[in-house]
């Protein structure tokens, strides 16, 4: 049997900081799995360091998850607390 790729959780979850002021590194991850807890769409936005330039922003839908790639000291902040992040990594 082949190995199979996963998800290697790499820190305990957190709320997402609902500033850029403080967005965090998420433990300076490069893949963060973002979890939208609530039924709401919210906007969760990576920037180059808190209060910094904005480099992207994705909707994450209500009940809905991604992983994003993001360079370690990139930091992310999101909308509302009902955006979870979780530090990742892969195996296999």
């Amino acid at each position: 049997m082949g190995m199979h790729a996963g998800i290697v959780l790499q820190a305990a979850e957190i709320a997402a900081p609902t500033t850029t002021g403080a967005a965090s590194t998420v433990g300076s991850s490069i893949f963060v799995r973002v979890v939208n807890s609530g039924t709401t769409a919210y906007l969760v936005t990576i920037v180059d360091a808190p209060s910094g330039n904005v480099i992207g922003s994705t909707t994450v839908a209500g009940q809905e998850s991604m992983i994003l790639n993001k360079a370690k000291t990139d930091c992310i902040f999101a909308a509302n607390v009902a955006i979870k992040l979780s530090s990742v990594g892969t195996r296999g």
